[in-house]
């Protein structure tokens, strides 16, 4: 962890370092604006009377103001790039040091009909989603959500392999992710995507030999004016025939400027992430077969979203009233950029969907890399299919402090049945969770928590946190009842290893002792692999007659009048159980 926190240290003072310069040639930057600015209007005061002089001095100024107005901004956003790196590493920092409640929690994901999400803390304060999660877009933490939520079991060497590259690539990583980090929109990319494929042109084709033409003819009366060679009414009834023309036009023009207003950002920002993702040499299947997707032999991504956001930005000039009535009166500005856009909405639009998604899978994997970089003692577990289900040495919770954490070795074959008893706050819960999410990290592609791990790729399904509805009007029995329905369906369906706490909590005791005993034959019948936690210990006894049930047991002893807990993962039956100990103990009872 050390190494860890050296590493992102060094990137924080790295990029600080740069910063320093980047201030201060934004200084420099905004002193000549301001000295082009005085210079310009000191001219025209001064030559105010001679059209000619002012007119070519308004045009110099125009043409090299807006050139300092680029290289600003191109500054500013080096500026903020450096700070969202500088940013990157020092939540890196935080998060090494245990400090990552401050972080998206995941909350408005929570679904409790979930598999499995309720039950191992995928989401809320101090979840697995705020502790490894970094995407920085939406859609990317949409995308990574999907894949923790899936059960998918298709290709996870793959998605290991992927990891694992990744994980190799910190700069590539934080790159993109400050990039991401400075995309601004309250347009979603589903939005952007729906708009294009419902976009209807109304510039004319013709229009753009228009434009052009029109142009042309306005330069040469502009030029044959300042070379004296023609009179300046000409370029007056120009004008107001340009003005006219885009006037025409001036309401649909307007709705499609506000629109490429809403999705500009989006796309310069967007094409800087192709272009990331376009410069990078993968190795791995699965990130090449990302990569091609925007990638190909005849058009890069990355050129064709440039270009687009570049016409998206010169229609913004329109907002620039000086701008657009020169532009518009001269040369169609306007409707020349209309048209420009609808001709790309046209060739490229139904492509721009997919470049998103790819944009959206490196955001979600890169959390997935980072998270494989920050745990370097973490294993790969191997894909087996030889009788064990999930095979773990020295396992442990990825949430615990490892300076705190008890590993526990485990081994569960397949069809093979766990019932854990024990005291309680003796680590059942802890190891549930601890089981659950070593499945879901394994399916995704993630190292595990554990020295050495074998593991045969199956879903999860649990039940360990139900609670009652009032606005359903369900008692908490009735909606353990149906939780219990829903696994039993879903294992007619498919293969799942099935996480079980404290069935029956609902109902009294010795009812419980035989619903529990009668749905845990049903199980193994139905060849179920799992684990159930529960206090009752008559449970136990349904090991005697199915060899495939095993009893295990975390304990706790009594010693010098205070609890102790080892958190030891033994095989057996529990004999110690502290609940009238902690009545006692905390004076609730005498």
């Amino acid at each position: 962890m050390d190494n860890l926190i050296t590493f992102y240290k060094h990137r924080v003072e790295l990029h600080a370092g740069v910063l320093g310069q980047v201030k201060r040639q934004l200084a420099i930057s905004s002193t000549i604006r301001l000295i082009v600015f005085v210079l310009a209007a000191s001219f025209t005061y001064l030559f105010f009377g001679d059209t000619k002089l002012v007119l070519g001095t308004i045009i110099v100024a125009i043409g090299l103001f807006l050139y300092l107005v680029s290289k600003h901004t191109d500054l500013q956003y080096k500026r903020d790039k450096l700070l969202a790196l500088i940013k990157i590493n020092e939540t890196e920092i935080k998060v090494l040091e245990r400090n990552f409640h401050h972080l998206p929690d995941g909350s408005e994901y929570k679904d409790p009909n979930h598999f499995f999400a309720q039950d191992i803390d995928l989401f809320g304060k101090g979840s697995f989603y705020q502790y490894s999660n970094r995407t920085a877009l939406v859609q990317g933490s949409d995308m990574l959500v999907e894949m923790l939520l899936a059960n998918d079991l298709e290709n996870i060497a793959g998605k290991q392999k992927a990891v694992e590259e990744l994980s190799k690539l910190p700069d590539w990583r934080q790159e993109f992710s400050a990039i991401a980090t400075l995309v601004k929109t309250d347009t979603t990319t589903k939005t952007i995507v729906s708009w294009l494929a419902g976009y209807q042109a109304y510039v004319p084709k013709s229009m753009r030999y228009v434009s052009y033409t029109f142009s042309l003819v306005s330069l040469v009366l502009i030029g044959g004016y300042l070379l004296g060679t023609l009179p300046g009414f000409p370029i007056f009834i120009i004008l107001l025939a340009g003005l006219l023309l885009s006037g025409f036009f001036l309401k649909s023009t307007s709705k499609l400027a506000s629109d490429a207003n809403r999705v500009q950002s989006t796309f310069q920002q967007y094409q800087k992430l192709i272009l990331k993702i376009e410069e990078q040499e993968f190795t791995s299947d699965l990130l090449k077969e990302k990569k091609n997707s925007v990638v190909s032999q005849k058009e890069l991504a990355s050129k064709v979203l440039k270009e687009f956001s570049e016409i998206l930005g010169a229609l913004d000039q329109r907002n620039n009233m000086f701008f657009a009535l020169l532009g518009n009166g001269f040369f169609l500005w306007d409707l020349l950029q209309a048209y420009r856009i609808e001709r790309w909405i046209g060739k490229h639009g139904p492509k721009v969907e997919k470049w998103f998604n790819a944009i959206a899978f490196f955001d979600a994997f890169n959390s997935l890399g980072n998270f494989s970089h920050n745990h370097p003692a973490y294993n790969y577990p191997r894909l087996v299919d030889n009788g064990a289900i999930l095979k773990s040495v020295n396992a442990s919770h990825p949430l615990l402090d490892p300076k705190k954490a008890v590993p526990n070795d485990i081994t569960i074959l397949k069809e093979q049945f766990f019932i854990v008893t024990g005291a309680n706050m003796a680590g059942k819960s802890t190891f549930l969770r601890t089981v659950s999410l070593q499945i879901v990290m394994a399916n995704v592609g993630l190292p595990l928590c554990a020295s050495a791990a074998e593991y045969s790729p199956i879903k999860l399904i649990t039940s360990m946190r139900t609670t009652d509805s009032l606005t359903d009007d369900e008692s908490y029995f009735f909606s353990e009842l149906k939780r219990l329905k829903f696994i039993v369906d879903e294992i007619q369906k498919d293969k799942y290893f099935i996480v079980l706490d404290e069935i029956l909590k609902g109902t009294n005791s010795l009812d419980k002792a035989i619903g529990s005993r009668k749905f845990v034959e049903k199980l193994v019948a139905s060849k179920s692999t799992g684990i159930i936690a529960t206090h009752d210990l008559s449970l136990c006894e349904v090991s005697e007659e199915l060899p495939q049930v095993k009893n295990y047991y975390f304990d706790a002893e009594i010693i010098n009048n205070e609890l102790n807990f080892d958190y030891t993962f033994k095989t057996g039956v529990c004999k110690n159980m502290n609940a009238s100990f902690l009545l006692k103990k905390m004076e609730i009872v005498e």
